[in-house]
């Protein structure tokens, strides 16, 4: 788990899912008179390299190369724009579905049995990417126990942070509506405000 994820109450089963959509920050908002630049955290193989062994999710054979890469953040891209749409949405959308699936291709996992505890995924990939299919197992069993649909963008076209709705009802809109939601709420109310003059 990084800092962040223990800030936010992250639940450990999703940490990593988390963390590695939240890699790319574009945020683009002023708070209290300071910009905050937007910024991605994987500039290149070796960004990648050292976020996974971060995480305990290094490599263990080879290093990342360029194509390698790629693939990661195709599936960070395909993460990002699941995570984007409504949970009700999530299922219905045939062309981020598909995406998904595409950008999750290069991890296929193993199911192994074990005695006494049942089955478990693991990965079967053996290069250096093989860390990033515990995001994979992430997306899965978050599926199967349902905290998947508290996993979610801000709405705030400013922010577009993942962030996990810990709200009882499981129906927050911003990372924070200190921040994100009392900006959008504010933006809204001028606007009304304009319109009835």
């Amino acid at each position: 788990m990084s800092k962040e994820s223990r800030k936010f109450q992250v639940p450990d089963a999703l940490a990593n899912l988390y963390d590695f959509a939240n890699t790319l920050d574009v945020r683009r908002f002023t708070h209290f008179g300071v910009e905050h630049p937007e910024s991605d955290e994987l500039s290149g193989p070796k960004d990648l390299a050292d976020w996974m062994r971060e995480r305990g999710l290094g490599a263990k054979r080879g290093h990342v190369t360029p194509a390698m890469f790629e693939t990661a953040l195709r599936m960070r891209e395909a993460l990002r724009a699941y995570l984007q749409c409504e949970p009700s949405e999530r299922l219905r959308n045939k062309s981020v579905l598909g995406a998904l699936n595409d950008a999750l291709a290069p991890f296929p996992l193993r199911v192994e049995a074990h005695a006494g505890r049942g089955a478990t995924l693991s990965a079967a990939r053996e290069d250096a990417l093989a860390g990033l299919s515990v995001i994979a197992i992430e997306l899965h069993d978050a599926t199967l126990v349902g905290t998947l649909d508290r996993l979610k963008m801000c709405a705030s076209e400013e922010c577009r942070r993942v962030f996990f709705d810990r709200s009882k009802p499981s129906t927050r809109r911003w990372c924070m509506s200190t921040l994100c939601g009392n900006r959008m709420k504010t933006r809204a109310y001028r606007e009304r405000q304009r319109e009835a003059k």
